[in-house]
């Protein structure tokens, strides 16, 4: 038996609990559209019964294997063994435009107006009606601009401080409405650490990234590589593949003069792996502009790794070992070994490219 929008019925799990009792021989499935939505109000109503799944969007292998494109690349164990790198990176492109969602990425005619179903559908339904009937949120139109002004901004720094005085909202409410956002799953915050890996007493600055980038080109247009935004988008997609696993140790830095995208402290709260976000091939070419990078990763004795448009190699650099590798197959990687259940600690791998 299946109950959909189940969030919408006043203590739901209490009657679920007694129907359960009632019926064991009948398996309930209860869904809800927002991630906070079904969210147990007390785990004490259900222990021993319930079971939660969260569902997030594709990850890039999903829509490979959605779309019919799997063969692309192929893996054995850890080890990439074979790849069409230039259709492979087009079809990392489109999942960051269309992959997130499975109607779309079948839907060539919802590709071509997004809006009609990602935005009405799905982000709409979220901000102007759940969040705000669950929350109790009077000033809807406030949450939607908070929205649009952070899916724009996506994989950047932001200040809820400066946020506020921009939009005349008090730091408090807009704290609360990333709270609610992160819940629904819509968003997703990461603090920052300093130099030294260091979390900060007070975080003044965070970065929010949409949990998947397919939601910017609903609210705006779909990027192509080159484009002003293809980056932060680039950024966005490697983290949607991360959000499938617990994000509980990731951070970027950023210290006066220099900053990293992504530290992955271990329980230890040493760096377990650091990677430097790019979306072409320059810095891989030339690395004077990875200096903020070598520099972390020589104080703290840990290696890098670097995405790159098509450049895939492994290097060393003043006693750090660096790792090229182009950012579509980075992505399928991390999509690969979460599904097995490997964990985000196996998120490093080799920079050497199949020998075919």
């Amino acid at each position: 038996m299946i109950f959909d929008e189940i969030q919408y019925l006043k203590n739901w799990e209490v009657h679920l609990k007694v129907l359960q009792d009632g019926r064991p021989d009948v398996r309930f499935i209860a869904s809800g559209s927002a991630a906070a939505a079904p969210k147990r109000k007390s785990a004490e109503s259900g222990a021993g019964r319930f079971t939660d799944f969260l569902l997030p969007p594709l990850t890039f292998v999903e829509y490979l294997a959605l779309i019919g494109k799997d063969s692309l690349i192929t893996m054995e164990g850890q080890l990439i063994i074979n790849v069409d790198l230039p259709r492979l990176q087009d079809a990392f492109t489109s999942y960051i435009n269309f992959g997130g969602y499975p109607e779309v990425a079948l839907s060539t005619e919802i590709q071509a107006d997004p809006r009609r179903f990602v935005k009405s559908d799905i982000i709409d339904k979220v901000l102007l009606r759940d969040l705000p009937q669950l929350y109790g949120i009077q000033d809807i139109q406030e949450l939607n601009h908070l929205f649009t002004t952070l899916a724009y901004h996506t994989a950047e720094e932001i200040n809820p401080s400066d946020l506020a005085r921009k939009s005349n909202v008090e730091t408090p409410t807009i704290r609360k409405y990333l709270q609610y956002l992160e819940a629904a799953f819509l968003v997703k915050t990461i603090t920052r650490v300093d130099r030294n890996a260091k979390r900060f007493k007070r975080q003044s600055k965070i970065k929010v990234f949409l949990t998947n980038p397919s939601m910017r080109a609903a609210l705006f247009d779909p990027v192509a590589v080159g484009h002003p935004k293809y980056g932060h988008l680039v950024e966005t997609a490697l983290f949607a593949q991360w959000f499938h696993g617990r994000m509980d140790h990731f951070h970027y830095a950023r210290w006066k003069d220099g900053e990293v995208d992504v530290v992955k402290l271990d329980a230890r709260g040493a760096p377990e792996f650091v990677v430097e976000i790019k979306s072409g091939d320059r810095e891989a070419k030339s690395t004077g502009k990875l200096k903020s990078l070598l520099s972390f990763c020589r104080d703290k004795g840990c290696q890098a790794l670097v995405t790159t448009h098509s450049v895939w190699k492994t290097t060393e650099e003043g006693g750090v070992k660096i790792t090229f590798i182009p950012v579509s197959v980075y992505a399928y990687f991390i999509g690969t070994m979460i599904l097995k259940g490997k964990g985000l600690e196996t998120s490093m791998i080799s920079g050497e490219p199949p020998s075919s």
